[in-house]
């Protein structure tokens, strides 16, 4: 079994999107945890803020596959191949982790994204602080609490 992490954003009709995504990785990952959703705002352009959250689970797919289960729930809630990398999203999933894996296809993993915004590392943290990041070669616990960057703020929202 693999352990995996994917983080959850919308910043499109999001409490509903947000929530679709979630139903249907539940569907294929019903033994997992769910951090709490935060909002924040846009990074990289302008628009709405976001809401995001972090999975964790357990799997015995293999790392394609999860990806392709990934880009199906993003597709049935109205993601397009045509958007842009910072763009207005209904539901962006990003596989942050498949155990210790570093690779570039068919994802890349670790996410960058981990170690540089705070919308993704505060609810993995939640969820995975004694996860070991494989290439920092640190806890995401030691990665969150060194993190500095007061241009992103979230904060926790109720749903």
């Amino acid at each position: 079994m693999a352990q995996i992490y994917i983080s959850l954003g919308s910043n499109v009709n999001k409490e509903h999107y947000l929530a679709a995504g979630l139903k249907a990785l539940l569907t294929h990952f019903p033994d997992s945890i769910h951090s709490s959703v935060y909002e924040s705002e846009a990074v990289g352009f302008a628009g709405r803020n976001f809401y995001n959250s972090v999975l964790g689970a357990q799997t015995a797919m293999s790392l394609a596959d999860v990806c392709r289960v990934l880009k199906e729930i993003e597709l049935d809630n109205g993601r397009t191949h045509q958007d842009k990398k910072f763009s207005p999203r209904t539901l962006d999933l990003d596989l942050l982790f498949y155990d210790d894996v570093i690779c570039e296809s068919p994802a890349q993993l670790p996410r960058d994204e981990v170690v540089k915004n705070a919308f993704v590392l505060q609810p993995l943290h939640e969820v995975a602080a004694d996860f070991y990041h494989p290439v920092v070669a640190k806890t995401i616990d030691e990665i969150w609490r060194e993190y500095h960057n007061p241009q992103q703020k979230l904060w926790k929202v109720e749903l």
